[in-house]
């Protein structure tokens, strides 16, 4: 039974998104990658996997070596999708911002306004 994976899990963990920095913009062989990184190269190939079963990776082989080629269109698709809770929660924060700002403003009105009324008494 193949287990199936999604880009979510695939950039879940840190070493994975670690690898898809190191090979975003160049092609390198699994020694290579292994090599930053204080794991066994069956961890690294391990979590290689998973990202070419998220089709985040495309394995090409150039005799015995085997090079990892990023395939980054799957994260447009995570950034349309959190985009769309970037804009609601952007219009939250400034709704909120606005109405801390306009407490603020009362507030110091009603402290000044009460220093007035001290200073009158005396």
């Amino acid at each position: 039974m193949e287990i199936r994976r999604d880009v979510f899990q695939a950039i879940a963990d840190p070493t994975r998104r670690e690898i898809i920095d190191l090979i975003a913009f160049d092609t390198k062989n699994l020694n290579a990658i292994a090599d930053n990184f204080d794991m066994s190269r069956q961890a690294i190939s391990q979590h290689i996997r998973i990202l070419e079963e998220c089709g985040l990776v495309v394995i090409k082989k150039d005799g015995r070596e085997r090079f990892c080629q990023a395939k980054l269109e799957k994260l447009y698709e995570i950034n349309e999708w959190t985009e769309r809770y970037r804009v609601f929660w952007t219009g939250k924060m400034g709704a909120l911002r606005k109405f801390l700002d306009q407490e603020s403003d009362a507030l110091n009105r009603t402290a000044k306004g009460s220093s007035r009324i001290k200073r009158k008494n005396k």
